[in-house]
C-alpha cells in the first residue's frame, strides 16, 4: 500500500506537549514553513502565548489546553483541527513527563502517573487521529519515543518502560492499519539526549539536579526530523548518532551495555549541585522555552540522522538487494 502525504505547507498538524522543548520547536518550525498547527499543552498560559507568537509572525495556529491522559483532550484536538482548518493531516504525539530515581524508591502513584501521560496519552492521541484520518482519507501519525525505546538506562527505569511500551504500540498500530489498507503512515521518532527543559520538568528522587548523558543535541534537529516524517513516510528513526550506537550495542552486546551503564549512568545523569527545580509530573511547570540548561556542549545537527533521512538512505535496501542478485548471477555464471 502506497501512502501519499501532502507537502508541509498544505498540512494541518496537531502537536501535543507544545508549550516547550521539542513540541514548541516543532510547532514554530512547522508554522514557519506554512503549515497550520494545533498546539496542545496543560499550561494554557504558555500554549496561548506560543500561538500568539506564531500568529504575529504570520502563521496559522490555534490550541487546546488539557492533559492528554484524558481522552477528552485528544478528541477535542481532532475536532479543533477540522473545525478551524478543515483537515487533519499529521498528528505528533510528543507530550511526556520524566522521572529520575531508582525503581525501588519511586512510588507506585508516580509510576502510574508517568504511564498515564507517556503511554496512555499516546494511545489517546492515536485513537483520535485514526478515527479522524480514516474519515478524511489518511495522514501521518508520528509518535515520539526515545533511544530508551531500545535501551533502558539506570535511574530512568519507569520512563524507559513507558517508551518501550510506546514502541510496541506504534509497531502494532502500523501493522494493523497496513493490513486493513488504511492510508495512515505511522512513524516512531527516537531522540537521544536533547537539550530541552525535560530535566528541569522531571520528578527527581536524586539528591542532585538531573543531567543528560552526553552527547546532547539541539531540539531543532528533532523538529526537522519530525516534519520530514510528516511528508515522507518513515518507519522509525533515531535522532542523534549516539542513539544509533546505543541501539546497535544493545543488539550485539547487551551485557556489555549493562556494565558500561552501571559505571557511567549514575554519576553521568547528575549535575553535582542541589536540586532546585520543581517537576511537571502532576501539574505543568511554566517556562515556554525551547531549550534547557544542560552543562554539556549542544550539537546543533546530527550527521547520522540527516544521512538516514536522505533520499540515498531510502535507496540502500534496493541497492543491497541489487548487489546480492548481481553476486548470485556471477556465481551461477562461474559455476557453469
Amino acid at each position: 500500500m502506497r501512502i501519499s502525504l501532502k507537502e508541509l505547507q498544505d498540512q494541518v498538524i496537531v502537536i501535543t506537549g507544545a508549550s516547550s522543548g521539542i513540541g514548541l520547536t516543532t510547532a514554530e518550525m512547522a508554522a514557519e514553513r506554512g503549515a497550520c498547527v494545533v498546539l496542545n499543552a496543560r499550561n494554557e498560559g504558555d500554549v496561548r502565548a506560543a500561538v500568539q507568537r506564531i500568529r504575529e509572525r504570520g502563521g496559522r495556529a490555534t490550541y487546546v489546553a488539557g492533559d492528554v491522559a484524558d481522552d477528552a483532550t485528544t478528541e477535542a484536538l481532532a475536532q479543533r483541527a477540522v473545525e478551524e482548518f478543515g483537515a487533519l493531516d499529521s498528528w505528533v504525539n510528543n507530550a511526556g513527563v520524566g522521572l529520575y530515581g531508582r525503581l525501588a524508591d519511586v512510588s507506585m502513584a508516580d509510576k502510574r502517573r508517568l504511564f498515564d501521560v507517556n503511554f496512555w496519552g499516546v494511545v489517546n492521541g492515536c485513537k483520535a487521529a485514526v478515527r479522524t484520518m480514516r474519515q478524511l482519507g489518511g495522514g501521518a501519525i508520528i509518535n515520539i519515543g526515545s533511544v530508551e525505546s531500545d535501551r533502558a538506562m539506570p535511574l530512568h527505569g519507569i520512563y524507559a518502560a513507558s517508551k518501550h511500551a510506546v514502541k510496541a504500540y506504534t509497531d502494532t498500530l502500523r501493522m494493523e492499519l497496513e493490513a486493513d489498507g488504511v492510508p495512515i503512515a505511522v512513524t516512531l521518532v527516537k531522540p537521544a539526549s536533547i537539550n530541552t527543559p525535560f530535566t528541569e520538568h522531571s520528578r527527581n528522587y536524586m539528591n542532585e539536579e538531573a543531567e543528560y548523558m552526553p552527547p546532547v543535541y539541539a531540539p531543532e534537529e528533532v523538529a526537522r526530523t519530525i516534519l520530514q516524517c510528516a511528508v515522507v513516510p518513515k518507519r522509525d528513526i533515531l535522532v542523534g548518532g549516539s542513539g544509533k550506537i546505543i541501539s546497535i550495542m544493545e543488539k550485539l552486546a547487551p551485557r556489555t551495555m549493562d556494565l558500561v551503564l552501571e559505571r557511567t549512568g549514575f554519576a553521568g545523569q547528575q549535575k553535582n549541585q542541589p536540586v532546585e527545580t520543581g517537576d511537571a509530573l502532576y501539574s505543568p511547570q511554566p517556562d515556554g522555552e525551547r531549550r534547557g540548561r544542560t552543562t554539556h556542549m549542544v550539537m546543533e545537527r546530527s550527521s547520522y540522522t540527516r544521512a538516514a533521512m536522505s533520499d540515498a538512505a531510502r535507496l540502500m535496501p534496493l541497492l543491497a538487494v541489487g548487489a546480492l542478485v548481481a553476486g548470485a548471477v556471477r556465481s551461477m555464471r562461474n559455476a557453469s
